[in-house]
């Protein structure tokens, strides 16, 4: 494809903007209406606590119902996503720098001159936004932060989908693809399975809402992530039965430690006595819990992310770099989120921090880093 050719098929249309446009609609009654657990999230720097509606998987497999009764009945053409990659892209991108203009706007006017730690829209009125109220559990609304990343993970999906529709109608499908497809199906299916941990991760205690999460959540997410399925769509990738069984063991050791680390942090900040792998826990401080895989490493859980997101790149072989890109980007990301993430433990901390990380000495990998 030649430069016009690019640049003619990155132009948003109509349609891309009717996509995007009922896609977030969906997400926004979805999220409001649909029923699911309601979770207390944990306590923000500022002391106020937040509940959440996880109805996420709910929301997925509706949503996924939906298409599919679209496109049984010819409504919807299930290659309307990879059709339109580049135009959906553009337009996506957009979309992120008029919300983070109106977020920063916004901050602009707020009361701390920043943006916000806990952006809610109740109803029709913006509640919680940049004043600090806390939240009727009751009466809930919708939690930005979690919106942009529900949204972001059920596009990958979405993307993913009508690629493989794509690949089947070209009679293109491997066993590649098929691989590719069932690491990020399990991976997208168990987020929303267990997407009341996300109430504990950094993304919803620690981040503001600004452009690195708008534009991270709505374009890096679903069209990064993707990367890997659109290369199989035009390259093939041959893999014998010893590097599928070898990747398929890179991807469960990697889910393991990754959900299993994440989850005992959880468990620890909702019952700090329960059993950590069949023993007490070991806690420094009456804080900092160091038994399980946060007596391994530090961040095990990013080592576990990391081992993930090289599962869904070794299908497509290494004849080319390009796969690789998701997997590379996130280690950089880790290891300047790791950093921050030591910093501030290390202040809010203090005494206590210091002696986990005697105890703890490996970062993400233990004898190594």
């Amino acid at each position: 494809m030649d430069l016009d050719s690019l640049f003619n098929a990155s132009i948003p249309s109509w349609t891309s903007v009717a996509i995007l446009l009922s896609f977030f609609t969906y997400l926004g009654f979805a999220g409001s209406i649909l029923p699911g657990k309601i979770v207390a999230g944990v306590k923000l720097s500022d002391g106020t606590q937040l509940h959440y509606r996880c109805n996420g998987l709910f929301s997925l497999l509706l949503l996924v119902a939906l298409l599919g009764i679209g496109v049984w009945m010819d409504l919807i053409s299930p290659m309307a996503i990879s059709d339109r990659g580049l135009e959906l892209l553009s337009t996506t991108f957009i979309f992120s720098f008029l919300v983070t203009l109106v977020l920063y706007l916004a901050g602009r006017q707020s009361r701390d001159q920043g943006s916000s730690l806990k952006p809610h829209i109740t109803g029709n009125i913006i509640h919680d936004w940049w004043f600090g109220i806390q939240l009727n559990p009751q009466f809930m609304g919708t939690d930005l932060k979690f919106f942009f990343v529900r949204a972001g993970m059920m596009g990958w999906l979405l993307i993913n989908l009508s690629v493989l529709a794509k690949s089947i109608q070209d009679a293109n499908l491997s066993r590649s693809m098929i691989l590719y497809q069932l690491f990020c199906l399990l991976y997208i299916l168990d987020y929303f399975f267990y997407e009341e941990y996300m109430t504990s991760t950094w993304d919803i205690i620690a981040e503001r809402l600004g452009f690195m999460l708008v534009f991270g959540d709505l374009v890096w997410i679903p069209f990064t992530f993707s990367i890997q399925g659109w290369w199989l769509l035009y390259n093939k990738a041959e893999l014998r039965t010893a590097a599928v069984i070898a990747n398929c063991f890179v991807f469960l050791i990697g889910y393991r430690v990754f959900r299993g680390a994440n989850k005992q942090k959880h468990v620890f900040k909702k019952n700090p006595k329960a059993l950590i792998w069949g023993r007490p826990p070991k806690v420094i401080g009456g804080k900092l819990l160091a038994s399980g895989y946060w007596g391994v490493a530090r961040h095990c859980n990013y080592l576990g992310d990391l081992l993930v997101a090289l599962s869904f790149s070794l299908p497509c072989g290494i004849s080319s770099p390009v796969p690789y890109f998701y997997p590379i980007y996130l280690f950089i990301l880790l290891i300047w989120r790791e950093r921050r993430d030591e910093a501030r433990c290390a202040e809010k901390y203090k005494e206590v921090w210091a002696e986990y990380c005697n105890l703890v000495p490996w970062r993400i990998l233990p004898y190594v880093y």
